[in-house]
């Protein structure tokens, strides 16, 4: 084995820990063709892909983009990527070529990474950069990627060290430009850390996650908390209605990793009752708020708890959690877990229990900046190191926090970040459409989905069926608007900035 060392603090060095006490534990499950992937599995597929690498030039801490959907391989790689002292850029499925371009542009890959059919909208993407990375195309379930016979560098192995970069996440803002946050091992350790301490995570617990691996949620949660612990995940490609229960109960689960559309997929399914799993300790939620109505809902027709939680990309996910007793709380996403949290008002003076402001935080899983943006890293992280949220919240005498509404007017649609003014400028390039302004309202599914306004130019008919093929052009159908508002004018504050949530209040009643 190669990976017998490793800098604590670091990925490699958590492995390094597994190598020598369960070596031939499983970590990852793949359900769709029952492959496993051991430790000493993982530390091999570390060494291929550094001897993979240096065929095509790359270094460690050079960027390797994964623009892949949930398989046995995109976990192998998400992993021994990171492992192996280069950064990962988990690219988001949903993006679509003119977005991907960008993202690609500014990450600086060396390599990107995919599989069928995305392959097409990535070699769309390339043709407009005039520096291209190179790329290869895998089939995600297969055993193996890489070559045997490749040979083994004379060299000793790089050693990633704690502030190394590890992770290159790409978040959208309210200006629909994505910026890429950078983690650290030390960041996701922490993150990684604090959730196994939180849910009592150790080597015989397993957990169901379908999340996707371009999501930090799925990326920390469900994939580097147990690879810290040294648990096991069950990883299927997709969420099933249908197959849910049944890998729970064949993997013998302990605990399931969910966003509210999950659980009301599973509260709304048809179908008999499913059996009742001792085994199974809690479930999570998190990436959106959860409806108290469908939590409650789903503790009393499973007899499940469920945990709510919430998490930033700029922190590595974690940042509240609700404990595992009767203290929980519906309604919030808990007390700080892993920061410190505090709330604050417009002058930057600290608030105390009641009183809404903006929520900050500070702590080991901090981000260490936006990638090649110093000004808007320092408008994000201040000089005491508080990171400003840009939600909105309250606390209660006992230290659990209530979000109450979202300086950036983020649309978080499933747990995806969706950035209204995006949505704006595809429509305001549209021939027919004078001003537009994207905004979120309710959805049971979802937990928020995306309407909009628009304002006709003088003498054109607005037709929303045009506008619709429009969107679904332009931005895929997760993006286009649900719901539509031809209006004679937006609600505008003094500066003449749209007044996103004004607008979503006048036009939901």
């Amino acid at each position: 084995m190669t990976g017998d060392s490793g800098a604590p603090g670091t990925l490699d060095g958590v492995l390094a820990g597994h190598l020598r006490d369960r070596p031939d534990a499983n970590l990852l499950i793949a359900p769709e063709t029952g492959r496993t992937l051991s430790f000493g599995e993982l530390d091999r597929q570390v060494e291929l892909l550094r001897r993979f690498a240096r065929t095509k030039g790359l270094a460690p801490g050079d960027t390797i983009a994964l623009f892949l959907s949930n398989g046995y391989q995109t976990a192998t790689l998400f992993l021994a990527a990171m492992t192996a002292g280069f950064i990962v850029a988990p690219l988001n499925l949903l993006a679509r070529r003119g977005q991907l371009a960008s993202v690609l542009a500014h990450c600086e890959a060396r390599l990107v990474i995919t599989c069928r059919p995305h392959d097409e909208t990535l070699a769309q993407a390339l043709q407009t950069l005039p520096h291209p990375p190179a790329v290869i195309v895998i089939d995600v379930d297969a055993p193996s990627i890489f070559d045997d016979e490749l040979p083994a560098a004379a060299e000793p192995k790089h050693q990633p060290q704690p502030g190394d970069t590890a992770l290159l996440m790409y978040t959208s803002g309210t200006t629909g430009a994505p910026k890429g946050a950078l983690l650290s091992h030390a960041n996701l350790l922490a993150a990684a850390t604090t959730v196994a301490a939180w849910h009592a995570l150790g080597p015989q617990d397993r957990v169901l996650s379908s999340l996707p691996l371009y999501h930090i949620n799925g990326q920390v949660i469900a994939t580097l908390a147990p690879f810290v612990s040294g648990g096991s995940i069950v990883a299927p490609h997709r969420f099933s209605i249908s197959q849910w229960w049944g890998l729970v109960e064949t993997y013998r689960c302990t605990w399931i990793n969910m966003v509210p559309t999950i659980i009301a997929y599973l509260l709304n399914a048809a179908g008999p009752e499913p059996r009742h799993f001792p085994g199974l300790r809690f479930g999570r939620s998190a990436s959106a708020p959860l409806p108290p109505a469908h939590h409650q809902a789903f503790e009393q027709r499973f007899g499940i708890p469920v945990i709510e939680a919430m998490g930033m990309t700029e922190c590595a996910s974690i940042v509240f959690c609700n404990p595992h007793d009767v203290r929980r709380r519906y309604g919030s996403p808990g007390l700080p877990c892993g920061v410190e949290a505090g709330i604050i008002d417009a002058a930057g003076r600290s608030l105390g229990v009641g009183e809404a402001g903006e929520i900050v935080l500070r702590g080991p899983n901090v981000m260490t900046g936006y990638f090649k943006d110093p000004v808007k890293t320092a408008e994000a992280i201040d000089a005491d190191g508080w990171l400003h949220s840009g939600d909105l919240g309250t606390r209660d005498a006992d230290g659990f926090y209530f979000i109450t509404g979202r300086l950036k007017e983020l649309i978080i649609k499933g747990g995806e970040n969706i950035a209204p003014r995006e949505i704006d400028e595809v429509l305001l390039r549209h021939p027919a459409v004078l001003e537009a302004a994207a905004f979120a309202i309710a959805d049971a599914n979802y937990g928020q989905d995306v309407a909009v306004a628009v304002i006709a130019k003088p003498g054109v008919a607005i037709e929303v069926a045009a506008l619709r093929a429009w969107c679904l052009e332009e931005l895929g159908p997760y993006k286009t608007p649900r719901c539509w508002h031809v209006v004679e004018e937006l609600p505008k504050g003094p500066s003449g900035k749209v007044q996103r949530l004004k607008l979503a209040e006048v036009l939901s009643k």
